[in-house]
């Protein structure tokens, strides 16, 4: 059992690692190493030896493993990253890199993406050291940069050029999952994620014919990108169901007394209204997804350009991404090009395995009315990146939050924070399943 220092440690070193101001602002802003050797010293204080990597100078990676008690047994990774998003002083209510504990509540960026998470590792495998513990696999601990953006310089460096540290890691968890969502109808629901939609950022392009402003112009790039931008804006997407949405549509149905007719996609979608705000758990991974969000066009206003060009955030379910690509030159025709920004693969990971009804366990010990169930993410994590290493993820930061707290709408959102009580939960069930898993 994670001992009283632990309970303190998670809430300091929470705040510690919020105080240094890990901003990642895209296009190598980011300077992740002061946060790494944080990390990496109090490792070390723990006898535990860790290994600091970098790709671009000032973007440092921690890696360390805790030998298990089984040899046998596969190795289990536990991840999060260093970097943040970033943060306008002048929105907070509280400034967003001071770390500041008030009336019981952890304040800055960093304290639920993923600062809390980072600390809970630290604090859990320091108790261990103090007592003496150790787990049953192999555990490898990765404190990752860049996952805030391309993660060129984080766990896809470390997947592409040190995957020996990772040898035997089969299974891993990170975030973002176990956290308390109030349903509004009394009941406590624990989200484990065992899934990620695959992440496709496109850049469309238009050409047309440039001309005077006042002219006929019937090749005008404008003109063009705008309809293909109104067709991928106005798509109803067709519903798809990976094993872990119908999964946890099988599992919030039982628990709202619903039938789960999951065949027919209008009876998905009358279950989702019946769920409630349960629902918001699962209707952004019922389908894939293209939203537009940038236009750039034009430099004077009496003359038509010749490029028009718009920018979408295209998501994808596991199987889906055919799917979504032969969707995507449909609707931008044959005048408007698009290619990818950025792309990342969709994941899957089955929930009838030990390790998920471990995750499950050490949640229901430590909140006994909770109820857990499997959900796939909407947007993606580093998970993505050590996918090609073999490994199968889960997300898994416990929580255990009060009413009226919306953990998913802190996630990047003004007044990030996280109650000292929902850390000292975290560390407990995290012990917890850590020893065993």
């Amino acid at each position: 059992m994670a001992d009283a220092t632990a309970h303190d440690e998670v809430v300091r070193f929470t705040s510690d690692l919020i105080r240094i101001d890990t901003t990642n602002r895209g296009g190598g802003d980011c300077r992740e190493r002061p946060a790494a050797e944080y990390a990496a010293a109090l490792l070390s204080d723990a006898g535990i030896e860790p290994t600091l990597l970098e790709r671009t100078p000032g973007r440092t990676n921690v890696v360390a493993r805790i030998e298990g008690t089984d040899p046998a047994a596969d190795a289990l990774l536990v991840h999060g990253h260093l970097d943040v998003v970033p943060a306008e002083a002048a929105d907070w209510s509280v400034h967003p890199f001071s770390g500041e504990v008030r009336d019981g509540v952890v304040w800055g960026r960093g304290a639920v993406d993923m600062k809390n998470m980072d600390a809970m590792i630290l604090a859990v495998v320091r108790a261990w050291a103090r007592q003496g513990v150790r787990p049953r696999r192999d555990l490898v601990l990765a404190f990752t940069a860049d996952e805030e953006a391309s993660a060129e310089d984080g766990a896809g460096f470390l997947a592409d050029r040190h995957a020996a540290l990772f040898e035997g890691c089969t299974e891993a968890v990170g975030e973002s999952g176990a956290f308390t969502f109030h349903d509004g109808a009394g009941r406590e629901i624990y989200p484990i994620a065992a899934g990620e939609r695959g992440t496709a950022w496109l850049k469309l392009t238009a050409r047309g014919r440039a001309g005077h402003g006042s002219k006929v112009n019937h090749e005008n790039a404008v003109t063009r990108l705008a309809a293909a931008v109104t067709r991928i804006g106005e798509h109803t997407w067709p519903l798809r169901l990976t094993p872990t949405v119908r999964a946890a549509l099988t599992r919030l149905a039982a628990l709202y007394g619903l039938e789960a007719d999951l065949d027919d996609p209008a009876r998905v979608d009358a279950l989702l209204e019946k769920l409630g705000p349960a629902a918001s758990l699962v209707e952004s991974t019922v389908r894939n997804s293209a939203n537009p969000t940038m236009l750039e066009a034009g430099y004077k206003l009496n003359v038509i350009p010749g490029e028009a060009v718009a920018h979408v955030d295209g998501r994808y379910l596991w199987g889906a991404e055919d799917e979504f690509r032969a969707t995507l030159d449909e609707l931008t025709g044959p005048d408007v090009d698009w290619e990818l920004c950025h792309h990342s693969v969709a994941l899957q990971a089955p929930v009838d395995v030990p390790l998920y009804a471990r995750m499950r366990a050490a949640v229901e010990e430590f909140a006994p009315g909770g109820h857990v169930v499997p959900y796939c993410m909407s947007g993606g994590t580093d998970a993505k990146q050590f996918s090609r290493l073999g490994v199968t993820a889960y997300g898994f930061a416990p929580l255990k939050l009060p009413q009226g707290l919306d953990h998913q709408a802190l996630f990047h959102g003004v007044d990030e924070r996280v109650p000292v009580d929902a850390l000292r939960f975290g560390v407990r069930v995290l012990d917890r399943f850590l020893r065993t898993a």
